[in-house]
């Protein structure tokens, strides 16, 4: 049978409260983040892909 550690239950019963919180405001801000880049990115792509066409139509 594992030896039950007091101590460490303790430490994670103070810090879970701290830790919890912080990681969730942190993985929300940089999932913000990335989906706002990916948007421009699409965005860009959207728009240059546009622009070519019209170049290329107008050309003709």
């Amino acid at each position: 049978m594992r030896k039950f550690r007091l101590y460490m239950l303790f430490q994670w019963a103070f810090f879970l409260p701290i830790i919890l919180p912080v990681c969730l405001a942190f993985g929300a801000i940089q999932g913000a983040v990335n989906m706002a880049e990916r948007v421009f990115n699409q965005m860009m792509t959207d728009v240059a892909d546009s622009q070519q066409a019209e170049t290329s139509a107008s050309l003709e």
